[in-house]
Parts: structure tokens; C-alpha cells; sequence
């Protein structure tokens, strides 16, 4: 890789001084079920099941067991610091978002998953058992007809904002109830199946978008945030004209027009209504402006950004507050270079320092 021929230099930056480190990650809750092919509760190693079905097709695009997981633990480290419940209220308008992949009834995907669960136990006498259990509280107002309805009834939405405090945090009450069901046994195989089934769709989508291949790890990772956040890769006819301005693009102006997509990420983070970007912006746009400088980009990172913000721009949670994190993630992924909620990784191997 062309990455290597500064190999020289990889070896000064990792005698970067103390000041010049990056500040360490926020780190999980230590009582956080962390996410990933764990043991049971009761200590049976690897009992999540995966239908060998679903196996082999994730196989098409580079996935087995191992890297179901990989990802599955990739996807919930900006959602839920890895955790597979993490309940939140309604600071960002989801009302309740929790689950490794923040599973929300503002999308109607939290509903399905609930719904999931409650038939996953074959009799409604072993579900109640199992609701009285884990949310003796609040279970029964939370499978209620008008809470796994999407959208949520009125009377849901009431109910739960009143168990929430006026700045969007849950009340202890309901917040512990939901991490003892996302963290039970039973709900970790919803989860996982939930994923697989949203892996589905994101091979699908692969498909669709790259149709002449091929899908590298690289992409797959990509696609599965962004299906994450937004529910699916750009249109059709978008990449396609796309792809035709790529195509009849000068030499010269490969690199001012990302440059200028960078432009655009840091105009938006610096506005007043981004969140979730303020400790990462001024060190992405650095980074990454350095690795146009090193020419460190190769084709399909340079597709894959344009894509990205094809498809940032069109977040419209909250009127397009989250514009700038959904491109920050995404660009993170495709360059192996970037900082999310805090968390650095990789850096530009000309970066300069300070002794």
C-alpha cells in the first residue's frame, strides 16, 4: 500500500510527545454487558444462534461468525460505547432509543424489535414471566398496543416522556428496566437476528450500488453505518450522476473538489445547531486535509466520500443537526483515520509535531 512508503515517518510519530496524545475515549459504564459472541448468563459459550442461511449469504460479502460480531461490536461503539443496551431518552426526539444498535420509536425500529422478543417465547404466560422479571415497572406499559404501534399512539408517547426528565434523560426507574431487557439472554438472539436481518439489507444494497464489485471490507463496513443511521445508501440516480461528474472531472480538480467537501463538514460543525462533533471536527478536517496532502487517498476512499456526502447532506433528524457526526463516522471508516465522540484513530503519517 502507498501508505507504507512513509514508513520512516509512522516511526517518528510514535514518539509523539504527552501533549501532542490524543485525550483518552469515553469509556462504558463497568456494569455495561459489552457486545460481542459473549457467553450466556449462565455461562454457555456461544449460544447466540445464527441460521446457517442467513450464514451463508452473509459469507457473499466477506462475513463469518467472527465478523458478524466484529461488526456487530464496530456498530455499537459510536451507538452505545459498545454496550448492547445503553438505554437513552428524548434529548435527540427518538423518545427512547436503546440496544447496540439504538434501536428508536422515532424510526419504528424499536417497535418490531420489542414485538420480537414478546413472540420469541412461544406462550404468553412465559413472556409475562419474563416481563415481570426484568420490568415488573414499566413492561406492561411498554408492550402495550400503543407503545409496539408505528408510529407510537399518542398515549405512549405521553406516558413515556412522562417517566423522563425535561432535559431528555430517562428516570432511573425506566432506565434500569430497559438495560436488564436489552442485556438479557433472550434479548441478545433479537438483537443478533435483528442485525443479521439489517445485514441482509445492507448486502442487498451493496448489490445495488456496486453491481460490476467488488465488495471490500472497506465497503461493507460503510454501508452498514450508514444503513445504521440512515436507512440506506444514496438512490440510484444519484450515484449514477455521481459517477458521470467523477468521471468527467479534471486531473486538476480531484483534489480541491474533496477538499471542498471538507470545506463544507467544517462550515457545518462550526454552526450553531451541530452536536456531537465539537471535541472531533478541527482534528478530523487537519487530519484528513493532510492525508490529501500525502496523496494517501486511494479510488475507492475518494468514491466512498463523495458518497458520504451525497448522503450526509440529507439527514434530516432534528432539521439535519446530526449533518456533520453522520459524515464524521463515515469518513472515519473509509480513510482508517478520524476521531468519533472523542475516539481517535490513526493519523496522517506527515502530520507534523511539536517536541
Amino acid at each position: 500500500m502507498r501508505r507504507w512508503a512513509y514508513a520512516a515517518l509512522l516511526v517518528m510519530a510514535c514518539a509523539l510527545p504527552a501533549h501532542a496524545q490524543p485525550a483518552p475515549a469515553p469509556a462504558p459504564p463497568p456494569d455495561c454487558r459489552m457486545v460481542g459472541d459473549v457467553p450466556s448468563r449462565t455461562g454457555e459459550p456461544q449460544f447466540l444462534r445464527i441460521d446457517p442461511a442467513a450464514a451463508e449469504r452473509m459469507a457473499t460479502i466477506g462475513l463469518d461468525r467472527a465478523g458478524i460480531f466484529a461488526r456487530m461490536a464496530e456498530t455499537s461503539i459510536p451507538e452505545t460505547m459498545g454496550c448492547w443496551a445503553m438505554p437513552a431518552g428524548n434529548f435527540d426526539s427518538q423518545l427512547i432509543s436503546v440496544g447496540m444498535a439504538q434501536w428508536n420509536y422515532g424510526t419504528g425500529s424499536l417497535q418490531p424489535v420489542l414485538v420480537r422478543w414478546r413472540e420469541s417465547f412461544g406462550s404468553r404466560r412465559k413472556f409475562k414471566r419474563a416481563l415481570a422479571e426484568l420490568a415488573p415497572v414499566s413492561g406492561e406499559f411498554l408492550f402495550s398496543e400503543d407503545c409496539v404501534a408505528v408510529p407510537v399512539r399518542d398515549r405512549c408517547r405521553k406516558g413515556i416522556l412522562a417517566a423522563q426528565y425535561p432535559d431528555g434523560k430517562l428516570g432511573p426507574v425506566l432506565e434500569a428496566e430497559l438495560k436488564a431487557l436489552f442485556e438479557s439472554d433472550s434479548m441478545l438472539q433479537v438483537q443478533t437476528d435483528a442485525y443479521i436481518d439489517l445485514l441482509d439489507e445492507v448486502r442487498l444494497e451493496l448489490a445495488r450500488v456496486f453491481p460490476s464489485g467488488p465488495i471490500t471490507p472497506r465497503k461493507v463496513r460503510w454501508a452498514i453505518d450508514t444503513r445504521v443511521q440512515q436507512k440506506g445508501l444514496p438512490p440510484s440516480e444519484d450515484v449514477a450522476r455521481l459517477r458521470r461528474k467523477l468521471a468527467a472531472m479534471p486531473e486538476a480538480e480531484r483534489w480541491p473538489r474533496l477538499r471542498a467537501i471538507f470545506a463544507w463538514y467544517k462550515a457545518l460543525a462550526e454552526t450553531i445547531d451541530q452536536d456531537g462533533i465539537v471535541r472531533d471536527y478541527a482534528w478530523n478536517v487537519d487530519r484528513w486535509s493532510c492525508m490529501i496532502d500525502a496523496r494517501l487517498i486511494d479510488p475507492e476512499q475518494y468514491e466512498l466520500l463523495h458518497l458520504t456526502f451525497l448522503k450526509s447532506r440529507t439527514a434530516i433528524g432534528n432539521s439535519g443537526r446530526w449533518q456533520a457526526l453522520t459524515f464524521s463516522r463515515r469518513a472515519k471508516i473509509i480513510l482508517g483515520v478520524g476521531s468519533v465522540s472523542g475516539r481517535r484513530d490513526g493519523d496522517c503519517p506527515l502530520r507534523p509535531f511539536t517536541p
